[in-house]
């Protein structure tokens, strides 16, 4: 059989031959020992590494053994007691088994560590090497020593030969832990039997090709296995799955064959986790080791190799504790003896958490033999999420958004983020003016911000309301994270609403001919469409209006004839007309802008000729949309129009034809015909009902004697009729405008000044209010209108005396009846009545443009007829002489006790175009 020692130096220098032709051309340097750490930890030495030393380089550790150099592969160092971790930084941690090979063995007492090691540089291509030696004294050795590393179990077992026994000595071995199997002699171990748990016997070689150290040392026989071998089997003791190794070992030796019994059960789980505690739970009998009673002589704790005393535990907040059937260590999660590390599973992040503890117990069988069981354990927590957390802090103010994304460990690294556009690098990011900023945190934390100015050209925009802009950020933050380069991303949608949007504003003056309209655009520029009237603004109908643009500004000039301007009100020597301007955004149809301009344009209507004859000019205003001029006829309806088009129509005649009247004053005479419509010769399916609302304009001349003068009362659409508030009186009684004889829509009191025409009728509805009583009438005793808002001011005129209308009035106040409706539940609460529109005059002179209808009211009781003034409304009409001044009409009836009293006024009702008329005087 040949020796260990030659086995294995025929594989290391196989090793290093191939390692050689794989990296040609290197220079080995000597370095010094800064960044290397070597110290003896009882039955380890440990040498660390810093990250310093190994940053960018790939390491090999080399076993000295003399003067030779063995490369540790990572099969050879399972065989032989060796493990390296480290972590992904590079920070190294080298253990030796004091019982490895290669390892200078002084009678078990002093032992000395020899490792060189190597690390290759990508660039250039050079060897730098460090050369580190330890001595370690240790001679606390129990009878038996189980030593549980991360990639092997070891047991050794204290032996005695007679002869030592009786010298008190034991015999002296100056061989490097070298097993005797590996010489010509016949001493030394033979053969081995593995339990699997079924026997499996192999001699010496066999069992070192299979992986497995055998040796021997001055007092010790030594056995060593790496994990999940053929002859290792896994087994559950109290709960804790655990790896177990066990072999029974023939010992040749000059005395007789000795046979020793090995075990070794090394754990390879029992951790628990919480989010904030790791709780590693080793069996308090391991029985794979442990036969009979014992006891615990002994329990300590320690990380990475290294025991901890009491205050160190206490410090770190670490606990060691044992029950019936567990020794249980707890430590809490980020403690600072273990590191958090990055990962990205599926390209979310997470960490994980890792610590190295140690356990290290003394157990004492009931016959004195003592066994020290030690296990280093490696520890890393299952992946934990840990989703960025997003902070906005967006200002709408500063027109800037603001976001930091983290936290993340120390080694993540944002490489790029994705806009809506493009990709851009950190520093692309900073060089375009987006500034990010990576945040350290005193725990080894980190956060990145990024603040990007709302118009930077990543920026989405749009407008959910017409001054609203929203504006919208999309992101994708990409890391990698070191030193494996792992990529994940984080996706981030920023939004701010700012009310920023300037609208564009129209203006426009007129001339006596045209329409000047002037558009600022807003902050939006021309993003709208333009409404002429009710026609879009086309690149035809531009050119017709002379549209002028200069990035600004555009504006238009529209003559008042034209097809989309509205004419309002026609006089007679003028035409109001009006042009609609909108500014439209046609996506989400708002309108961002209007201009409703009216300007009077001079037009003569009416021309009186002292030949005797009139020119008239009928202009189609808006209120009437359906008119046709040609259909507008004088009183006579055969004197048709001389010249009719879709907007006019002109008609000429002699003073003494077409229905024309004269009325005869006293310096003048007064000539007046009518234009209008006359529906009964226009019915047929081409015309079935008549436009509203009817149509009618009056014309007129007045001649004195050698002088000609013309006059012409214009039309207003019925939107611009008159209005007026409710009337004004005591609690019980109210006085309502009507819009017309239907009653159903009436004039509120912010219509005032409401506007009327001469002759055109009011309706004036009175009300009781607040009461329910059937038996209460209202009566009107006495009307009047004056043009003051005092009730006794003069002049006045009366439209109602003592119940009845003013029979004097050539246009006689009518009185119209009242049926219970939806509104009116008592009819005898409501009087309704209507007069003509007039104005006080003096010596031809209009003394003032407005009226008040005033009315003196009696709330009556039906039951008792005894008061006249409560026999009905105008039992008894009388003529009646009517005047302007107090005192000259007829005399009020006096009221009894049984009737109340109310006083109640209308608004103002304004008179327009009294220009000459014939009116109260």
């Amino acid at each position: 059989m040949r020796k260990l020692d030659d086995i294995l130096l025929w594989n290391l220098m196989a090793a290093v031959i191939v390692l050689g032709h794989a990296r040609p051309n290197m220079k080995l340097h000597s370095q010094s020992n800064n960044g290397l750490k070597s110290d003896c930890v009882g039955n380890l030495m440990r040498l660390s590494l810093d990250k310093a030393l190994a940053v960018g380089s790939q390491l090999e550790v080399d076993a000295i053994n003399g003067t030779q150099h063995i490369v540790l592969t990572p099969s050879l160092a399972a065989q032989c007691g060796y493990s390296m971790e480290s972590d992904p930084w590079g920070n190294t941690r080298i253990f030796t088994s004091l019982l490895g090979c290669y390892v200078d063995n002084k009678e078990d007492a002093t032992f000395n560590v020899g490792l060189r090691l190597r690390m290759y540089s990508q660039s250039p291509a050079e060897v730098v090497s460090h050369d580190v030696t330890q001595t370690c004294s240790y001679t606390r050795w129990a009878s038996k020593e189980i030593l549980c590393d991360r990639n092997y179990m070891e047991v050794s077992n204290y032996m005695t030969t007679p002869d030592a026994q009786a010298k008190g000595q034991a015999p002296d071995d100056s061989k490097m832990n070298s097993i005797p199997g590996d010489t010509d002699t016949a001493h030394g171990i033979w053969k081995m039997t593995f339990y699997t748990p079924e026997p499996v016997a192999m001699v010496l070689r066999e069992a070192e090709q299979a992986g497995y150290g055998a040796m021997t040392t001055a007092n010790r026989l030594v056995m060593r296995s790496p994990y999940n071998t053929a002859e290792t089997y896994s087994e559950d003791v109290a709960g804790v799955p655990m790896e177990v190794f066990r072999v029974t070992t023939y010992y040749k030796s000059p005395h007789g064959l000795t046979v020793v019994n090995l075990a070794a059960a090394c754990p390879t789980g029992g951790v628990l986790f919480t989010d904030d505690v790791i709780s590693w739970h080793v069996p308090r009998r391991v029985t794979p080791v442990i036969d009979g009673s014992f006891k615990i002589v002994e329990m300590h704790m320690g990380i990475n190799g290294q025991r901890l005393d009491k205050s160190q535990m206490a410090a770190r907040g670490y606990t060691l504790s044992a029950t019936d059937f567990h020794i249980v260590i707890e430590m809490p999660v980020g403690s600072a003896d273990g590191y958090y590390k990055s990962h990205a599973p599926d390209y979310q992040y997470h960490i994980t958490y890792t610590v190295e503890p140690m356990l290290e117990v003394l157990w004492r069988a009931d016959n004195g033999q003592d066994t020290r069981y030690k296990v280093l354990f490696p520890i890393t927590t299952p992946l934990m999420p840990r989703p960025p957390q997003v902070s906005d802090f967006t200002s709408a103010e500063d027109r800037l958004f603001n976001v930091d994304l983290g936290t993340f460990l120390h080694d993540v690294e944002l490489k790029n983020i994705t806009f809506s556009t493009e990709i851009l690098t950190v520093k692309e990011c900073n060089a375009k003016g987006f500034t990010i900023k990576e945040h350290s945190f005193p725990n080894g934390t980190k956060s990145y911000s990024l603040k990007v100015p709302f118009d930077a050209d990543v920026v989405l925009k749009h407008n959910p309301e017409p001054l609203v802009t929203v504006y919208v950020l999309p992101l994708v933050f990409g890391f990698i994270i070191l030193p494996e380069e792992t990529p994940f991303a984080h996706p981030v949608v920023l939004e701010a609403s700012v009310q920023d949007v300037v609208l564009p504003t129209v203006t426009g003056t007129c001339d006596q001919n045209l329409f000047y309209i002037s558009v600022k655009y807003g902050s939006q520029g021309s993003n709208f469409q333009t409404m002429v009237g009710t026609r879009q603004l086309t690149p035809e109908l531009a050119q017709v209006y002379n549209f002028q643009e200069n990035g600004t500004h555009c504006s238009l000039v529209v003559p008042y004839t034209a097809k989309d301007a509205a004419f309002e009100l026609i006089t007679s020597d003028s035409v109001r007309a009006r042009l609609d301007l909108l500014l439209w955004e046609p996506n989400n149809n708002w309108v961002l802008g209007d201009l409703y301009l009216a300007c009077n344009f001079p037009l003569t209507t009416t021309e009186c000729y002292p030949n005797g004859t009139m020119t008239a000019l009928a202009v189609k205003v808006e209120s009437v949309p359906n008119l046709n001029p040609s259909w507008l006829t004088l009183r006579d309806a055969s004197c048709k129009p001389v010249f009719s088009n879709d907007r006019f129509a002109r008609f000429t005649f002699s003073l003494d034809s077409c229905g024309t009247t004269r009325t005869f004053f006293d310096h003048y005479m007064l000539y007046e015909n009518e234009i209008g419509l006359h529906f009964d010769d226009y019915k047929g399916a081409a015309y079935t009902s008549p436009p509203e609302p009817e149509y009618r304009q009056t014309v007129s001349c007045y001649y004195e004697v050698n002088k000609t003068e013309t006059v012409s009362f214009g039309y207003e659409q019925r939107s611009r009729d008159p209005t007026a508030e409710i009337g004004l009186g005591q609690l019980m009684s109210q006085m309502r405008l009507a819009q017309d004889s239907s009653y159903e829509l009436f004039y509120q009191p912010e219509d005032y000044p409401v506007v009327s025409y001469l002759r055109q009728t009011l309706y004036f509805e009175v009300e009781l209010m607040q009461s329910t009583d059937p038996h209460l009438e209202l009566i009107l005793e006495n009307c009047w209108a004056t043009p003051h808002e005092d009730r006794t001011s003069l002049p006045s005129w009366d439209i109602i005396v003592d119940n009845c209308a003013n029979h004097d009035d050539g246009y006689m106040t009518a009185f119209h009846p009242v049926v219970a409706d939806t509104r009116v539940a008592i009819p005898s609460h409501f009087k309704r009545f209507s007069i003509k529109m007039f104005t006080f005059t003096k010596d031809q002179e209009v003394l003032k443009d407005e009226i008040y209808v005033h009315c003196d009211a009696v709330i009556c009781d039906t039951n008792n007829q005894a008061d006249s003034a409560c026999s009905g409304q105008c039992v008894r009409p009388t003529s009646l002489n009517n005047s302007r001044f107090p005192g000259m009409g007829v005399k009020r009836d006096q009221r009894s006790a049984d009737s109340t009293h109310q006083k109640i006024s209308s608004g103002p009702i304004l008179l327009l175009n009294s220009v000459k008329p014939v009116n109260k005087q």
